[in-house]
């Protein structure tokens, strides 16, 4: 992933989430993450904290950037309204687990990167690319069916970290996670992952193993064997 994003930007610890520079948003996110956060450090996860200091209207609020076999956490905030209307989308008694859901989603994203399968498919699987576009329109296609595959990795890796962490809330969180994902749907689209979402209605699909592990075993019962 490029770099160009983490030009002039402010590098934080964990352990900074209430330095005087950040704004009350930036801290509630962090504050959020850190569990996710001091779990990567555990495994011994490349992961850093970045966030913006200049303003990012429409840019996601938390995102994941890989840099130099570093992932790199970004938060995008100052001047973005999704950021504060993110929280405020949440019931004030899962927001911090759903903070803690959207943070391991993004380990996910860390983790296929740090294996070097980001974009890959499981054993087994052929990726069809659809004739019928001319070749400008089918890149963009194929870049966004990868896509698709790789949010849909990442929410169960998130709904994975719910269940071991949060299990009394799994059932209020995959419904808000549900809602999110159905806010504004595309079917096909980058961020239409409600196939994955719905192989896990019960927590117990993802208990056993690591959250990345777990995720792993059911991400492929979502595609066909053409992956179309």
């Amino acid at each position: 992933m490029r770099s160009g994003w983490f030009a002039g930007l402010c590098w934080l610890a964990s352990s900074m989430v209430a330095a005087a520079d950040l704004t009350v948003t930036e801290v509630r996110w962090l504050t959020g993450a850190a569990p996710v956060v001091a779990f990567a450090k555990a495994q011994d996860m490349p992961l850093d904290i970045v966030v913006q200091p200049q303003d990012a209207p429409g840019a996601a609020p938390l995102a994941l950037g890989f840099v130099d076999g570093r992932c790199k956490l970004v938060l995008s905030m100052r001047g973005n309204a999704e950021a504060e209307a993110t929280l405020a989308r949440i019931d004030a008694g899962l927001l911090d687990a759903a903070l803690e859901l959207m943070a391991a989603h993004e380990l996910g994203h860390c983790r296929r990167y740090l294996d070097g399968t980001w974009h890959g498919l499981p054993a087994g699987f052929v990726a069809r690319e659809p004739a019928s576009l001319n070749a400008e329109d089918r890149q963009a296609y194929v870049q966004m069916r990868s896509t698709r595959r790789e949010e849909g990795y990442a929410d169960l890796v998130g709904l994975a970290w719910v269940q071991r962490r949060h299990a009394a809330l799994y059932p209020r969180l995959h419904r808000w996670l549900a809602a999110e994902r159905s806010k504004d749907r595309i079917p096909g689209a980058h961020h239409d992952t409600l196939a994955w979402i719905e192989l896990v209605h019960d927590g117990q699909a993802l208990a056993g193993g690591s959250i990345f592990g777990a995720a792993a075993a059911l991400w492929p019962q979502a595609l066909t064997r053409t992956d179309p």
